[in-house]
This record gives C-alpha cells, structure tokens and sequence, in this order.
C-alpha cells in the first residue's frame, strides 16, 4: 500500500472536518480520552476552562459536563470550529476563536483549568506552545496535555483518515518525553501525573486493518501539569 499524502495541520482538517465528529471516534482517541478523564478532576464547579486546540469540542463538552463554570476553545481550523459552533448551538454555551497554540487570544492566567488534546504533535517544537499555554493558566492552574505517544511515529505510524474516498495524513512531529522533561523543567512546569494508555482489544472494530504491535504498546502520552505558584517578589 502507497502511502498516503501529508497534509499540513489547516489543509487536512479542511477536509476531515465535515465527517469529524465531537467525541472519540477511534480506539486510540479513546484510550487517549479515558486517560486524559481519569486525570481531570471530578468536579469543576465554579472553573474556567481553555480548551486549546478544540477541534469539534469534545472536551469542552466534558468540562460542561463536570460543572465548569465558563468554557473557552480555539482551534487553528476555521471548518473545526464551525463544527464546534455547531454543538454549542445546540444548548452549549462555548467561546471559541480562532488561533494559533502559540498565540493565544487570552489574558495571563486566564484559565484554573488548560486543556490540550492531540494537538501539541502537529507543532515542531514543543517549548514555544507550552509557554503560551503556561501563561494562560492561573498560577497554581493545572494542564492536560495529551500526544500520540512517540512510539507510534517510530514504528511508522500515521494520523490518517479519509475523505472523499481518498486516504491522507495529517503532519506529525514526535516529541519525546526527554523533550517534554526539558521543556517543562524550563519553563517551572510541575510534572504530576503520566498516562501511557494502551488500546483496549474490545474497542476495535470487526475487521478493522491495524498494526498488530499497537496492542501491545502505549499508543499517547498523557500530562497533568502543574503551573506552580508565582513566588512572591
């Protein structure tokens, strides 16, 4: 099998976008979402939440769910957040904007709670993103950051889909978790908690075509992150 053409971040959710539904809709998003609930807390009553990089809304919509106060989403992706528009329509009341990860729209410490899923991999460098989502986020806030973890790229994996008939892949850069130590080490980033799920056999579909290495190998890379308290001056 040829591989697929790959599309940078803002020409593939172009065309994803009108199939892209506002849940995890495949078994790595889904191991990827139970790991990221499992470290957001059971409650966020009274919060603000970011949710950088929204695409559809997905998270968003569980902060909701959990009570958060305020919820906010940017998205590079004009046709990602027409879909999240969408959902809000619906009865959610969401802020969304469109903008970079490294140039976000917000006040410092704007957040008590910065959300980023599966999004970090599509910029090549790690630092600059996670100091603007740092900054957003309240002295003493917390992080959830989640990546395809750096394995999948080393055995060649992809982060394709289809539309139209034709199979494409959406630019990846993989960032290890030296990287991750690094930037966070930087930048005074608490390192609280590391998830590194792994696929559940029950969840892949009849008949699906995948690697069979995947059940046997964490397929993200989970962060809860602490910004810790400003010092006094």
């Amino acid at each position: 099998m040829s591989l697929p053409p790959v599309l940078d971040p803002l020409a593939a959710y172009a065309l994803w976008a009108p199939a892209y539904p506002a849940q995890a809709h495949n078994p790595v998003m889904q191991a990827e979402e139970r790991a990221m609930l499992d470290l957001m807390p059971a409650s966020l009553a009274g919060t603000m939440v970011l949710d950088a990089g929204c695409g559809s809304g997905r998270y968003m919509h569980h902060a909701l769910r959990r009570g958060a106060a305020r919820v906010a989403g940017i998205d590079l992706s004009p046709a990602m957040l027409h879909r999240a528009a969408a959902a809000s329509r619906a009865g959610a009341p969401l802020q969304l904007a469109q903008a970079q990860l490294t140039a976000l729209p917000f006040p410092d410490a704007f957040a008590d709670l910065t959300v980023c899923g599966l999004v970090i991999g599509h910029l090549e460098a790690l630092g600059p993103a996670l100091k603007e989502l740092r900054r957003v986020t309240r002295p003493g806030g917390a992080l959830l950051i989640s990546d395809i973890h750096p394995i999948g790229p080393a055995l060649g994996w992809l982060r394709d889909f289809k539309a139209d008939g034709q199979r494409y892949a959406v630019r990846h850069t993989q960032h290890l978790y030296s990287h991750w130590h690094a930037a966070c080490a930087a930048l005074d980033l608490a390192i609280e908690a590391v998830r590194e799920p792994m696929l559940d056999p029950t969840g892949i579909p009849d008949g699906a075509h995948f690697d069979p290495v995947a059940l046997e190998v964490p397929v993200a890379l989970v962060f809860r992150l602490r910004r810790r308290p400003d010092l006094p001056r």
